[in-house]
């Protein structure tokens, strides 16, 4: 499909989505039409009789009422805010060669230049039109375009320009040539936006959605909720007439905009398009393994962009597919593109923390940023003290003694053997011959291991399956008592809201099984710091990491996965011998 076929198609659909918004103007102006019929009838003496004059007294009331509720939708469609992504603004002077970048990328596409530039703390990248009132006043005629300047007309701001949204991890991981070879088909898009037509559809299309988002709001009184329900069911009739061509629009939009595009870096844009995915990668990987734990602490990570090029060099050095990637690091990083590419770093860690997370939306004294320096010590030794601790709260409230063996002094403080008696009371008592929980065969432990979901399958009763199901409940009532009131989501909270977030939550729902194995590891790593002088460490793919004799142990999820499953201490007492680790020493907690 070429330039002008995908935006004739765009604005086939664009025309569509237009006839559907006629159309309900048209149903709406029908009975007052039959009304002034009826009324000019009877005035020139043509419609007189009863049947006429009780046809007028009914019409009529049902046309004003009719006109009234078509008012009161129009009025809610044109008004209401539509939903903004939230980003990072980035203005000129604090990246001017990102600008000049974009600009100089508009006039090789022969498009109109964006009208401003934000980030975003995923790997995406996308237009997005805050031409709406609500989205703040437009610019000073006399104020130059924010990226095309004053140069020619065609460049100036216009006030239907969208915004470009650039995923902030794409900045730190690729080179600049790349990040203008992934942009052209995005900037391309400005053409097409500017074509009346679409953008009138793309506004209807907005409004119908903000209308159903207003409609959806809680904690009115009755009448305004009877109200806001007509008033949502109308915009979800249209937006269910309008769906297939919107959809079918914005794919025509996008297959013209990439066929502009093809003209620019092609070639680079084949190469820039596996670091997309490899960035991706490192991305996923980096949230949900080193920045979750950190959020969960109460800390969040204020350089998560530059840990992205960490986790990926170390993908790179560590994965022979990925070694080629290394070779580029030597070119000039699009970073370099910001002024103060560290302030707009913890901007948009910050950000991602809040999106993904829920935090608050600023620095406090329960949630602060954090280093990288500081990471092991802050976050990872922090995190294993506070699961240890919980986990010999739990064995307190089960009653569970420190030496169930009386020749065995009592110890001065929390121990690894009373984790590793009480866990394997199922075994030595001969209860079940698979163990506390299911058995599992060595390829999907190893998968377990790693860090894949469980399938959340029943467990069956004993003595690990007790803990774990304590371990449980206590760590949904701390997690219940932490959680501001104002950031739980509700059944009918609107998206984008403040009070729905976290947005996009990377929190699975781990089984009791998954918490259980998690504090059971943090305990053997506490006594490994506390008897055998190991570190808490960081790796950039499996986040928190303990390190014995500064070497990254790897050896250690397996022999606790067959304590807690199987009942079976032997693997892990012969790690734990090998390692010089004391199990019967007590270990410091929070």
């Amino acid at each position: 499909m070429g330039v002008e076929a995908g935006a004739h198609a765009a604005r086939s659909r664009a025309l569509a989505v237009l006839r559907v918004r006629s159309r309900a103007l048209a149903v709406a102006l029908l009975p007052a039409a039959a009304a002034v019929i009826l009324l000019a009838g009877g005035s020139t003496g043509h419609l007189v009789g009863p049947f006429w004059h009780a046809a007028r007294w009914v019409v009529t009331p049902v046309a004003v009422l009719v006109l009234l509720a078509a008012g009161a939708v129009a009025l809610v469609v044109a008004r209401a805010r539509p939903a903004v992504s939230p980003t990072v603004p980035i203005t000129e002077d604090s990246a001017p060669d990102l600008y000049r970048m974009v600009r100089d990328l508009a006039d090789r596409l022969d498009v109109p230049a964006p009208s401003a530039i934000a980030l975003t703390p995923d790997c995406d990248s996308w237009l997005e039109d805050r031409t709406h009132p609500a989205h703040g006043p437009p610019p000073a005629e006399d104020r130059a375009d924010e990226i095309a300047g004053a140069r020619t007309p065609h460049h100036r701001r216009a006030h239907g320009a969208p915004v470009l949204v650039i995923g902030s991890p794409f900045l730190w991981w690729m080179r600049v040539g790349e990040l203008r070879a992934v942009l052209a088909p995005v900037v391309a898009g400005t053409g097409p936006s500017a074509q009346p037509d679409i953008a009138a559809a793309r506004r209807f299309v907005r409004g119908l959605d903000a209308a159903v988002a207003v409609a959806s709001t809680p904690g009115r009184c009755p009448l305004t909720r009877l109200v806001c329900a007509g008033i949502g069911a109308v915009a979800r009739l249209l937006l269910r007439g309008c769906r297939e061509h919107a959809a079918l629009m914005e794919r025509g939009v996008a297959a013209a905009a990439a066929e502009r595009a093809q003209a620019v870096d092609y070639g680079l844009r084949i190469v820039a398009q596996e670091q997309v995915g490899l960035a991706y990668a490192g991305w996923d990987r980096l949230l949900t393994r080193v920045a979750l734990p950190a959020w969960r602490m109460g800390r969040w990570p204020s350089r998560l962009d530059a840990g992205v090029v960490a986790a990926l060099t170390e993908l790179s050095r560590r994965d022979r597919l990925a070694e080629g990637f290394a070779s580029r690091l030597g070119e000039r990083p699009a970073c370099d593109l910001l002024e103060e590419p560290g302030a707009v770093d913890e901007a948009a860690s910050l950000l991602a923390a809040r999106l993904f997370h829920g935090g608050p939306g600023e620095s406090g004294r329960d949630w602060s940023p954090v280093d990288w320096q500081e990471y092991p010590e802050e976050v990872v030794d922090r995190k294993w003290r506070t699961d240890a601790s919980r986990l010999h709260r739990v064995l307190d409230t089960l009653g569970v003694t420190d030496a169930p063996d009386p020749t065995v002094p009592h110890p001065e403080g929390p121990t690894l053997s009373r984790i590793l008696d009480h866990l394997s009371q199922a075994a030595a008592d001969g209860e079940t011959a698979t163990g506390p929980f299911p058995a599992a065969d060595d390829e999907s432990r190893m998968e377990r291991a790693g860090g894949s979901d469980d399938d959340g399958e029943a467990e069956p009763d004993g003595p690990a399956a007790t803990l774990a199901a304590a371990l449980t409940a206590l760590l949904a009532r701390e997690e219940a008592a932490a959680t501001p009131t104002a950031h739980r989501t509700t059944p009918d909270a609107v998206p984008w809201d403040d009070a729905t977030l976290p947005l996009f939550p990377l929190q699975p729902p781990r089984t009791a099984r998954d918490l259980l194995t998690e504090h059971v590891t943090a305990m053997v790593c506490c006594a490994a710091m506390d008897t055998a002088g190991a570190t808490p460490g960081l790796d950039w793919l499996d986040g928190p990491t303990l390190l014995v004799n500064g070497e990254r142990s790897t050896d250690l999820a397996p022999r606790v996965l067959s304590l807690v499953e199987d009942g079976d201490p032997a693997p892990l007492r012969t790690w734990l011998r090998a390692s010089g680790i004391r199990p019967e020493k007590p270990v410091r907690l929070v």
